[in-house]
């Protein structure tokens, strides 16, 4: 045997093996892929998530299924995709609500920062300090001053405790250092009920689905919780330029796959979902919702979810909110 011929041995094998590799690692994707949703139809993170996925899908060339799997917390949904097989097909609609539940739950069915892999933020969206149309209160400061001369008797209304509407209003007492009652309530109609008929003096609530009701001049919106005014809404300040220092609040959906999935596949994905929120249809869509489209590294998303753990964990103390 010639000194070559081993070589080329080895080389006839590896050649061999070549097919039987091509069968074990296909192109992904190479089926349609499932994005779970941990919120019912029709809300903001499910709207955000049909328009992206719609987006991407024409990318990927697969279809991206929608599974809605709502649950306080965001659990159920959560948990089905951080026990999903880590290959691509089952993604998470992932939110601050991951965020806040981590302090808010005594114990989850998972780690939220390190039984998911972060693939790209999505889009970021305001939440506002809203009162009725007939209120006396025009703006932050006559709302602050008129708590402070009424202690105790100034109402603040959002959705359940452990919200982000409700952590917002916590959040606006502990800066303000007002003395005022949050009251919550079963659902955003309900809050908005009772904001107009002056059961409450104001309330947090999300700026999207409040947009109409601010059309129709059912209600005015003193500020907003972010760190930029809403183009919408220009007229509209902050509530850092309402006067509240060290006040920002900004709810944001992204997407998420289990935990160990092959950084090919994640870099595929965060490829498909940047491209898809360049699209101006899709911003334009998502603008309609009050979403500001906003993608990003995988590793961008994942500062901003420890980030976020730290920032409402703290909020939760501050407000002596028991974990569940």
């Amino acid at each position: 045997m010639t000194p070559a011929e081993p070589r080329r041995a080895v080389l006839a094998t590896l050649l061999l093996g070549l097919p039987r590799l091509a069968r074990v690692q296909p192109a992904w994707p190479e089926r349609p892929i499932t994005l779970v949703v941990p919120f019912g139809p029709g809300g903001i993170a499910d709207l955000t998530a049909r328009t992206v996925a719609q987006a991407m899908s024409a990318t990927l060339k697969v279809p991206i299924v929608i599974d809605n799997k709502p649950s306080a917390g965001s659990i159920v949904g959560s948990a089905a995709v951080a026990q999903a097989a880590p290959d691509g097909y089952t993604l998470l609609l992932m939110s601050n609500a991951n965020a806040v539940s981590a302090s808010l739950f005594r114990k989850l069915p998972f780690d939220v920062q390190k039984d998911f892999a972060p693939v790209s933020l999505l889009g970021v969206f305001d939440l506002a300090l809203f009162v009725a149309t007939e209120s006396k209160l025009k703006s932050v400061r006559e709302l602050v001053e008129q708590a402070r001369a009424r202690p105790g008797k100034s109402t603040i209304g959002s959705i359940a405790v452990g919200s982000t509407q409700n952590l917002s209003a916590e959040l606006f007492k502990s800066r303000t250092g007002i003395d005022a009652l949050i009251v919550p309530y079963k659902s955003s109609p309900a809050v908005l009920t009772a904001l107009r008929a002056g059961e409450i003096d104001a309330a947090f609530e999300i700026l999207g689905p409040m947009l109409p009701q601010l059309q129709a001049r059912a209600v005015r919106a003193l500020a907003v919780t972010s760190d930029r005014r809403f183009a919408a809404l220009p007229d509209v300040p902050t509530m850092r330029e309402a006067g509240v220092s060290d006040y920002e609040v900004a709810s944001w959906n992204a997407l998420a796959a289990p935990a160990k999935t092959p950084p090919a596949v994640i870099e595929h994905l965060n490829g498909a979902a940047n491209e898809a929120l360049k699209n101006a249809a899709v911003q334009q869509r998502l603008l309609v919702l009050g979403v500001r489209a906003q993608g990003g590294t995988p590793q961008q998303l994942q500062a901003l979810l420890a980030s976020e753990v730290r920032h409402w964990g703290e909020i939760i103390r501050a407000a002596k909110i028991e974990p569940e």
